[in-house]
């Protein structure tokens, strides 16, 4: 009897604010009978599996109970503009700009005794209260959520600063001195008694909220690029498609496709959908899928993939398989469900304020105990006990990691290296293995003439005149090399007359007088010419290499002949040696034959071979690397590599290749010299090492003033000096990370 079949739904998570959120809901998902759940922080989504005909109105609504919000994903609008607002950026974008407007002046009134005006102190309350109140509202919600489920984080940390900030400047404002007339912040930094009665911290409260906002609004502004690979990956099959009804050619969606449809594909167009050729032959560039190099030869009967190039001749294709199961559908779900598997580094704030907050609470209690116990009055006793928990409230702590990430990340752009975002560095520093894929990554990607072979007595540059003459008038990729490589040596090439091409053999015509033949042996044994024995040992050997062979032949003989392959970029032999010198393990992963891989391996010094693989497999190689305890680092450039980038733990693309692979990818190198690899990654820990240093001293500067706070000695102006104090290291230490110099060039 076979299993009952396990549905897996999807749903779009709202409100989640750190990778804790996300392990949150996982777990109270995955404590439903018969649910299995996967919440990813950076999509905002979570894949379940549930039984069969398991209501998914269950599952929103324990997601609701948990504090957050739930839908089932929406048809795409058929008019959707890439560049549409989205709404909860668009908050947080809202309350980033009307905290800056408002916390400018109460900040400049608090720090510049000159400033303050009779009552400027209500000035102050008026402009400080919606920052703490309105723009904080998504670190209170989240502070109290997390609260409802016993943790702390990086939010609680910021909700309880800023509303005791601003409760106690109320306090102080309607209770005690502060509100008189006359009141003003002293520009001392002295440490000795002061009446927390006469004093207020609006100005920490605001220009801690306003600081983390600006942190929080760019984070989000980038994690919003996390479903780009997919839509990348979509957008690259056909739009329309020719297809053949009652022997006309109509243009149609390739939507409106259906299995059995016959359609035309004509030279450079993207074959529509998976299919079988049903007339006609042709070169089809199946490298976006497959990795090789070589385009394929298809004829009546061969099999074809959607999105896959025509390079050669008019085709007839059946429709075999349409919409979600096509092979291109079926990568988009490798690299969702890798992206959705990967896990994510939760932020490094959020895992310190989960032990910081409950000790400055437990801290602000010891205080209050030991002033009540040793006699004071409650007001002096909570004026301390308050004091401390507004120290404790580090601005510092939102710009740690954005300030490092701004300025490493600039610094990566103008050497030709882009970060996505935090999660991506935590990687770089445990990466030990790095996987290349060959095809455009270490190779160039693109066919070159290597070699020229002539037979006795023929004249090199006259065989490249005549074969380059033949192979120009050509669309296919092997006879464009030829003909690129042939103009390159001997100039400008003669035109051929009478010129055909032999589908799927090669070509022939007229060149200089000579009636010549271009392409497969079989052709030239047509017109009864034939290899030596030497020249037929010289071709096997280039082909066990996994080069492609060229014969040309003119008036009736063999004159020679010509291969064709991928070269090795010149300084990927360099970029591998230097992998090596920062003790990382080169890996070469290619769907070529494992001739080419061995070949290219050894040209470049690599030890590691994995070859002939599909896209699927790829990402079992990086999975199974991953599971022997290895971190790995990928480095692609191809459609084919998008799900192995997304699944390994640090994806590098090479800004050459297919935008699915840069948006499947972590980090992106503009160039396409493998050497940037080594710089990304250099890089990438100095950046990580930077929000480290940053993070440490920005609760530094404040744990510092939590004796001073406890002692009933903190006067508004030290509480701002640490703000600002600590606020300027972190960008100052930041700055440094302009000095980074590439090591390769």
């Amino acid at each position: 009897m076979s299993a009952p079949s396990t549905p897996a739904v999807e749903l779009e998570i709202g409100g989640m604010t750190c990778a804790s959120c996300a392990n949150r809901i996982e777990r109270k998902l995955n404590k439903l009978d018969g649910v299995t759940a996967s919440v990813n922080y950076a999509t905002e989504k979570a894949r379940v599996t549930v039984p069969a005909g398991y209501d998914p109105a269950l599952l929103i609504a324990e997601v609701e109970k948990t504090g957050y919000t739930a839908i089932l994903p929406q048809p795409e609008e058929p008019a959707r503009d890439e560049g549409d607002a989205d709404p909860e950026l668009t908050s947080l974008r809202q309350r980033l700009i009307g905290a800056i407007v408002l916390t400018v002046p109460v900040i400049a009134m608090s720090m510049i005794p000159a400033l303050q005006f009779d009552y400027w102190q209500w000035a102050s309350l008026a402009l400080a209260a919606p920052v703490i109140v309105w723009a904080a509202w998504p670190f209170h919600r989240a502070a109290w959520i997390n609260l409802r489920h016993g943790s702390a984080t990086m939010d609680t940390l910021i909700s309880m600063g800023t509303s005791v900030a601003l409760l106690w400047s109320l306090y102080a404002l309607f209770l005690g001195t502060a509100g008189e007339q006359g009141m003003t912040h002293a520009f001392a930094l002295t440490i000795a008694p002061s009446d927390g009665a006469g004093s207020i911290y609006l100005e920490v409260g605001a220009g801690v909220t306003t600081f983390i906002l600006a942190g929080r609004y760019f984070e989000k502004r980038s994690k919003r690029q996390a479903g780009a690979a997919l839509r990348a990956l979509l957008e690259l099959g056909a739009k329309d498609v020719a297809v053949l009804r009652g022997g006309v050619e109509t243009r149609i969606p390739t939507g409106d496709l259906r299995v059995g449809d016959e359609f035309v594909v004509r030279p450079g167009e993207k074959i529509a959908t998976d299919g079988v050729v049903v007339s006609g032959t042709s070169a089809v560039d199946a490298s976006m899928l497959t990795g090789e190099s070589v385009p394929v030869e298809v004829r009546e009967g061969d099999a074809v993939t959607g999105a896959t190039v025509n390079a050669g001749g008019r085709l007839v294709v059946r429709a075999t398989r349409i919409g979600s199961d096509t092979q291109l559908a079926q990568m988009a779900r490798l690299v969702e469900d890798a992206q959705s598997g990967k896990a994510e580094v939760q932020r490094l704030a959020d895992r310190v304020s989960g032990i910081f907050v409950p000790i400055v609470i437990a801290i602000a209690v010891a205080t209050l105990g030991a002033w009540l116990g040793a006699g004071f009055p409650a007001s002096a006793a909570f004026t301390a006990a308050v004091a401390v928990l507004v120290i404790a409230c580090p601005c510092a702590l939102g710009l740690a990691t954005p300030t490092a990430l701004l300025v490493g990340t600039g610094r990566g752009a103008q050497l030709g290296i882009l970060i996505k975002g935090p999660e991506v560095l935590e990687s770089t520093r445990r990466v030990d293995t790095v996987v290349l894929d060959k095809t455009g990554t270490v190779t160039s990607g693109r066919m070159s003439l290597v070699d020229v072979v002539t037979e006795p007595g023929v004249d090199r540059a006259e065989l490249l005149r005549v074969a380059g003459a033949l192979e120009q008038a050509s669309e296919h990729p092997v006879a464009q090399a030829i003909a690129r490589g042939a103009a390159a040596e001997v100039g400008q090439l003669p035109v051929a007359e009478d010129f055909a091409n032999v589908a799927g053999r090669g070509v022939q015509g007229m060149v200089n007088g000579h009636a010549a033949v271009v392409g497969r042996e079989s052709l030239l044994a047509d017109w009864a010419m034939h290899l030596p024995p030497d020249a037929a040992a010289a071709k096997a050997r280039a082909e066990g290499e996994g080069r492609t062979v060229v014969v040309v032949g003119w008036d009736g003989a063999t004159r020679g002949m010509l291969v064709v392959a991928d070269t090795v970029k010149p300084t990927s032999a360099e970029g591998v040696a230097a992998l090596k010198r920062m003790g990382l393990t080169p890996v070469l992963l290619t769907g070529d034959n494992s001739a080419v891989a061995r070949r290219v391996a050894a040209e470049v010094g690599i030890d590691a071979v994995i070859a002939e693989v599909l896209p699927q497999d790829k990402v079992d190689v990086v999975a199974r690397l991953q599971g022997e305890g290895k971190i790995v680092a990928m480095v692609g450039d191809g459609v084919n590599d998008a799900p192995a980038l997304a699944q390994a733990d640090l994806g590098l693309a090479m800004g050459s290749g297919a935008d699915v692979a840069i948006e499947a990818a972590d980090i992106t190198l503009v160039g396409s010299d493998l050497r940037g690899v080594i710089d990304a990654i250099r890089l990438s820990r100095r950046t990580l090492g930077t929000i480290k240093t940053n993070l440490f001293w920005a609760f530094a500067y404040n744990v510092a003033a939590i004796p001073v706070a406890a002692l009933g000695m903190l006067n508004p102006m030290l509480a701002g000096a640490a703000m600002a104090f600590s606020s300027v290291f972190v960008v100052g230490n930041s700055l440094r990370l302009r000095a980074f110099r590439s090591a390769t060039r």
